[in-house]
């Protein structure tokens, strides 16, 4: 039987699809047919458009409870129905664990999980209507040391074990899954990793010799949320080119096999 990703019909929703992840996976829904609303704390210069289509956006703090849950009834109501709730809003500045104050704690988890599990709870009942789904974007640091953003990795640790959980409280009506995102070469990607040569280096770190682009998170977005995914939920799904090289690798007799990943990058990257 063959399968096509079309989503004519079928209403997502976003959280922070302004930039970044969040407007690959805008655009990813988009293309596929879907009618698209997204949200943040402010309006994108340029919203994204297809065929005819605008993605909607709105304003949003998701660390705001009442006004995350009042985002998703107004979509709602609009259109009278949910398909897929994308849960990519996150992120946490770089800093020393004991340098943090308990309002930093609060705030780095209140944007990292507690906004996905607000949302969550607000769309359940639209989604279970419609069979959809929930796709959370967490994060490599979920499952590996995140010094510097331990609080960060610790949240979106908290986030694959509820879409783990809600895999399984929420079958067969509802499917939740995960995109564990690795490293991605956004808009601030450059000025994060230092100057081009520290950015070219950091992605030689990874095996396939390059960061994902936005597009690529988002096109996993939308297999997710597709037939072709019907029996797949409560997955925690790594998009990360392979992860990172063991260091160890480095010092041993099979060192050449580390460069590869130097020589990919050096010609370009690895091919898609």
């Amino acid at each position: 039987m063959s399968l096509v990703l079309d989503f004519s019909g079928k209403v997502v929703a976003v959280t922070g699809g302004g930039r970044g992840v969040g407007r690959g996976v805008v655009e990813a829904f988009l293309d596929a047919g879907a009618e698209v609303e997204f949200c943040g704390r402010s309006e994108p210069e340029s919203l994204p458009e297809r065929a005819g289509r605008t993605a909607r956006f709105c304003a949003v703090d998701v660390r705001d409870a009442a006004q995350n849950e009042a985002w998703i009834a107004d979509l709602v109501q609009r259109h009278g129905r949910l398909d897929v709730l994308v849960n990519n809003v996150g992120g946490s500045p770089f800093g020393r664990f004991e340098e943090g104050s308990a309002r930093y704690f609060q705030a780095v988890t209140e944007i990292n999980f507690l906004s996905a599990a607000v949302a969550m709870r607000a769309a359940f009942g639209p989604l279970r209507v419609t069979s959809g789904s929930v796709i959370n974007i967490t994060s490599i640091s979920a499952r590996r040391p995140s010094p510097g953003t331990a609080v960060y990795g610790a949240a979106k640790a908290a986030l694959e074990s509820l879409t783990r959980s809600l895999g399984v409280e929420w079958a067969p009506e509802v499917r939740v899954n995960a995109v564990s995102s690795g490293l991605v070469h956004t808009e601030s990607a450059a000025g994060h990793y230092g100057t081009s040569t520290q950015y070219e280096q950091v992605a030689r770190t990874i095996p396939r010799g390059r960061m994902a682009s936005p597009r690529e998170l988002g096109d996993v977005c939308v297999m997710l949320a597709s037939p072709l995914s019907a029996h797949v939920t409560g997955a925690v799904l790594a998009v990360d080119g392979g992860g990172e090289w063991p260091a160890f690798l480095a010092h041993t007799p099979n060192a050449d096999i580390v460069r590869q990943a130097d020589r990919a990058t050096t010609n370009g990257g690895a091919t898609s």
